[in-house]
């Protein structure tokens, strides 16, 4: 069969239905009128909706500009307070001590289903350059993963320079289970239009895997599990749970069959996880601490308040401040419902060329999940599989229980103040010219199609770097003042910035930069870190240039 593209069903366009780019062939056995028809069904029930709660979400950031800090909600106080549970937990999401997260590309889905994790969170979000070709490949992958009959041969090239070359991978009988993490509501799938707009990526991501896999999934004993981006409301939550009902009745799925884990990743949400659980609790999986995504949301909301101006990345930990009241109440909250609450990711990966390096990695990441489990966290996420057994051992050497949900941490009392607590320390030269350089690193390779990037032993997504770019933005907002006593200016910055783009370039040498986008990633990332205006989101920003 020919992987020449082509324009896919041009009939469709009568019903209001355009895609806009070619597709392989099969991409189009994915994109066929039945299942188009259902993605545009959400759309035109869902997108009005969806257009409204960004919105208020811009309503929300105009009032925390002019002093209205976040509270808990007197008018969900009942839901706070009332004795309820979600829906029991499936058989095959009880045990979720370690689960593996990264892009839905063919050969890391196979070897995360293969990682011996417990779960596998196939992402088009974060760690996924939202290109057409990896989304719409992204689909394929799964279809094929969920069927069992997905494979990858090496081709030893550079673009799968880890790949032998004639090496082939398929499934192990025993995998992991699959959880589908689909964009954030904040995006649209701009080659996909119905009715002259773009689709909602969330949508577009979710119908396409739910329409084609919702009932093999079902016949195989497991189900359509998700996991929830960047919510900001239980408003958002509840449009999800229509979502679900909408999808289940239309395809005769019974409801409740879904299961969605939300990330707790906007300050916002931390106010409303109660009624985030509550809205989802026939579809509930549990709550997630997305902790990167969690500090640049703070950055975010907090942006123009000079005393939220936080300190250089390596200094804001678990332990501490906003982040530690977080996460205790996270624990609490899920476990008073009956559910999961996992932890977060450490960004180390394995070293292969410096044994002591390594060592020393793989302490953080011990250390980084006996304190996950030590707090009562039910699971943690890596984002290696040579990480996955480091994982289990300090849940193991903790707890040889599936989950600590007994655990009530009825000891936690969390009020507002903690979770807006600013932790002190320093704003170094070395984090400024950290934080610019792996910015634009992180953006030119996200440029290229590549949305999860090893930086310094260091595994980068869009998470990470956003935090980069909203740190750089809120220093020189605020004046910043640096360890050696200079002050955080557009000036300082734009001369860093050229002083890293010299030193990537020395790294990289002349053939692979002039190959590169890096003249495009040094402009975004200047643009994004000087501009008055706060750009909400990196890949919205710069997603007019991803085919």
């Amino acid at each position: 069969m020919s992987n020449t593209p082509t324009l896919v069903n041009p009939s469709l366009v009568d019903e209001g239905i355009l895609v806009t780019r070619p597709v392989t062939p099969r991409q189009a056995e994915l994109l066929g009128p039945d299942a188009l028809r259902f993605v545009a069904g959400l759309a035109r029930a869902f997108a009005p909706t969806r257009s409204v709660l960004l919105k208020l979400r811009t309503i929300r950031q105009k009032e925390i500009d002019a002093g209205k800090m976040p509270d808990f909600l007197p008018e969900t106080a009942e839901i706070r307070d009332g004795d309820w549970s979600v829906a029991p937990i499936p058989d095959d999401l009880l045990d979720r001590r370690v689960e593996i997260t990264g892009p839905v590309e063919r050969k890391m889905v196979i070897n995360a289903l293969n990682s011996a994790a417990n779960t596998y969170m196939a992402d088009f979000e974060d760690s996924n350059s939202p290109t057409w070709e990896n989304c719409m490949d992204g689909q394929v992958n799964l279809y094929d993963a969920v069927r069992r009959t997905i494979e990858f041969v090496g081709s030893g090239n550079s673009a799968n320079r880890a790949s032998a070359q004639g090496k082939r991978y398929v499934l192990n009988e025993r995998t992991a289970t699959l959880i589908v993490r689909p964009r954030g509501w904040h995006l649209d799938e701009k080659h996909l239009v119905v009715d002259g707009d773009p689709v909602p990526a969330a949508l577009v991501d979710f119908g396409l895997y739910f329409f084609h896999n919702a009932a093999e999934l079902v016949e195989r004993k497991t189900g359509p599990y998700f996991y929830l981006p960047k919510l900001e409301s239980h408003l958002e939550a509840r449009l999800w749970n229509d979502v679900f009902h909408h999808a289940q009745d239309a395809l005769g799925i019974p409801r409740g069959t879904i299961r969605a884990t939300v990330l707790i990743e906007t300050i916002l949400a931390a106010f409303e996880m109660d009624e985030i659980l509550y809205e989802l609790r026939d579809h509930s999986s549990g709550l997630n601490c997305g902790r990167w995504d969690y500090i640049f949301s703070f950055i975010k909301r907090f942006r123009n308040h000079a005393d939220f101006v936080l300190p250089d990345r390596v200094e804001v930990t678990m332990e501490r401040g906003f982040l530690r009241a977080y996460v205790d109440l996270l624990i609490r909250t899920c476990h008073r419902r009956g559910i999961h609450a996992i932890g977060g990711m450490a960004a180390q990966i394995p070293i292969k060329t410096d044994e002591a390096a390594n060592r020393a990695a793989i302490a953080k990441v011990r250390q980084d999940k006996l304190r996950e489990v030590e707090a009562g966290h039910d699971g943690t996420w890596v984002a290696h599989p040579g990480l996955v057994s480091v994982a289990r051992e300090a849940f193991d050497s903790y707890t040889k229980a599936p989950n600590q949900i007994a655990r009530t941490r009825a000891d936690v009392e969390v009020v507002a103040g903690d979770l807006l607590a600013v932790p002190d320390g320093t704003i170094t030269e070395a984090g400024l010219r950290t934080n610019i350089n792996v910015g634009i690193l992180y953006l030119e390779a996200w440029l290229r199609g590549q949305g999860c990037v090893p930086l310094y032993n260091l595994m980068e997504d869009a998470a990470t770097a956003e935090i980069s770019r909203s740190q750089v933005w809120q220093w020189i907002r605020h004046g910043a003042t640096l360890s050696d006593g200079r002050t955080v200016d557009r000036v300082l910055v734009m001369n860093t910035i050229r002083e890293e783009l010299e030193a990537i370039q020395q790294a990289l040498g002349d053939e692979r930069y002039a190959g590169g986008k890096f003249a495009l990633a040094s402009k975004l990332f200047a643009e994004m870190t000087a501009s008055d205006e706060f750009v909400e989101f990196m890949p919205s920003r710069a997603y007019e240039y991803l085919q």
